[in-house]
């Protein structure tokens, strides 16, 4: 801590963070031990962050994530989609087909950012706010691939064709090393089979759009 800086702001932040990180909350004794204060501190910061929704404790006391934070969530969505749009600008015009990001809601995948190309005559229509299942297309499989060592080999992305759209091909990479978000960088376009160049442009455009995030 610096001169500069809240203690009581860093440990409500760490108290979220600890929160976040476990699926079944925790009680104001084990926050206190990985906090190292005592237990009258971490009551105070709980109530503090209930007022605001942040945080809820159920009957037996332990203490969860609040959806307040959902309400926060839901600002990091034009944040992302503004860092990512010249990344995903450059893919649909390099490779002609219709760009986009893609995040994890929930068990779904959501289209968050679309970028169709400016010079091709027809281009598949992809609307920001698109849902599908993660384990159908190619966004959402390049997902999947990211969350397990899969990533590590091959080429690096995924190609699918005609499942979610008859006729359509698409191409996707994950979006790795960003904390808090979860993603695929992907095209979309009318073809039977996408060109190999394809997908290692999309695997490029992927760090690029992980570079601007980070």
């Amino acid at each position: 801590m610096t001169a500069e800086t809240s203690q009581t702001l860093d440990r409500g932040l760490r108290v979220l963070k600890l929160l976040a990180d476990t699926d079944h909350g925790l009680t104001v004794t084990e926050l206190s031990n990985k906090l190292g204060v005592n237990r009258t501190v971490v009551y105070r910061l709980l109530a503090t962050l209930e007022q605001h929704a942040l945080v809820r404790r159920d009957l037996g006391g332990r203490a969860r994530v609040g959806l307040g934070v959902l309400r926060l969530g839901r600002q990091v969505h034009p944040l992302v989609r503004e860092a990512a749009l010249p990344a995903l600008r450059s893919l649909a015009e390099d490779v002609g087909a219709t760009a986009h990001l893609t995040l994890v809601d929930g068990t779904e995948a959501l289209a968050v950012a679309v970028v169709e190309p400016s010079w091709t005559d027809y281009h598949v229509a992809y609307r920001t706010g698109f849902r599908h299942p993660l384990d159908r297309g190619a966004a959402g499989r390049a997902i999947l691939m990211g969350r397990g060592p899969d990533h590590e080999l091959g080429p690096g992305y995924v190609l699918t064709h005609g499942e979610l759209e008859a006729g359509a091909s698409g191409a996707a990479a994950p979006v790795l090393g960003v904390s808090g978000i979860e993603g695929s960088v992907g095209v979309v376009m009318l073809s039977e089979v996408v060109p190999e160049q394809v997908g290692t442009r999309v695997v490029r455009a992927a760090h690029e759009v992980a570079d601007a995030l980070r």
